[in-house]
């Protein structure tokens, strides 16, 4: 959806006097909050909020046939339902390009941390490995929803079990597992999204700052031995980013980093 002119040009101008709607800072985050076990039939599930954005998370496992190319690893597979409850923005019927950005992005930001040891997941070799299935379900979408949806992913794994096996190799649900899913430890990466509007750059939009952006650029960001790794990087959007501008973003990234993280010690 597109915003009106007349919001675009007020929204410019505040964002060069440092001022938004809500009083925060151009790169100040909203609050965040993540709870646990919001499905009992999922392996793993979160609920995260950023401000007004919510989303819910589910992970499921499965057994079947690696990947070709991977024989020796288990799968992984990112799927999102944005469905019109969360916004008007999304509409029903086949995934237009947001419902097939949001997974491929989530999907990179996970995938590329190595937060899941994939090798792990082998039950034989060439024949028999779990998949890990992460669903996206948005409630409700104020702006930034794959931000939310990348921290709600790594929630939710951090939260999952492996199904136990009964004697004929088969999964029984019935019975509860302490296995958790092998995951790099220590590892817990994050997304943050930069949105260009004017000559502005700013963190955490809400929607009506989301429509009238001119580019965004979603980093993937994970710490590893005390040193940052950006995993995953995507833009989109005609405007051009400037050299400096990324530069800011490098800046800014590793502080935020280290804030969210800490932020989230008490849910992760």
């Amino acid at each position: 959806m597109e915003i009106s002119n007349l919001t675009k040009e007020t929204l410019i101008r505040m964002f060069k006097e440092g001022k938004r709607f809500d009083s925060r800072q151009l790169t100040e985050l909203r609050d965040i909050e993540v709870s646990y076990n919001v499905s009992n039939k999922a392996e793993g599930s979160a609920r995260v909020k950023i401000g007004k954005t919510e989303v819910v998370v589910g992970v499921k496992m499965a057994m079947g046939e690696p990947y070709p190319d991977s024989p020796d690893k288990g799968n992984l597979t990112v799927s999102a339902d944005l469905l019109p409850l969360a916004s008007p923005r999304f509409e029903m019927g086949p995934p237009d390009f947001p419902g097939i950005e949001l997974p491929r992005l989530v999907d990179r930001i996970i995938r590329e941390s190595h937060i899941i040891q994939l090798d792990k997941l082998v039950i034989k070799e060439g024949e028999k490995v779990w998949t890990v299935f992460i669903d996206v379900y948005p409630i409700n979408d104020d702006g930034n929803l794959i931000d939310a949806a990348s921290l709600g992913a790594v929630a939710a794994l951090k939260n999952a079990k492996i199904p136990m096996l009964d004697k004929d190799g088969k999964i029984d649900y019935d019975k509860d597992s302490k296995e958790s899913i092998p995951l790099t430890k220590d590892i817990s990466p994050l997304s943050f999204s930069f949105f260009k509007i004017g000559d502005s750059v700013i963190l955490d939009p809400t929607r009506e700052e989301e429509e009238a952006a001119d580019a965004r650029i979603t980093f993937g960001i994970s710490k590893w031995n005390g040193q940052y790794v950006i995993n995953s990087c995507q833009k989109s959007g005609e405007e051009p980013l400037t050299q400096a501008e990324i530069e800011n973003m490098m800046s800014v990234i590793t502080k935020k980093f280290d804030e969210v993280t800490q932020k989230l010690k008490k849910y992760i």
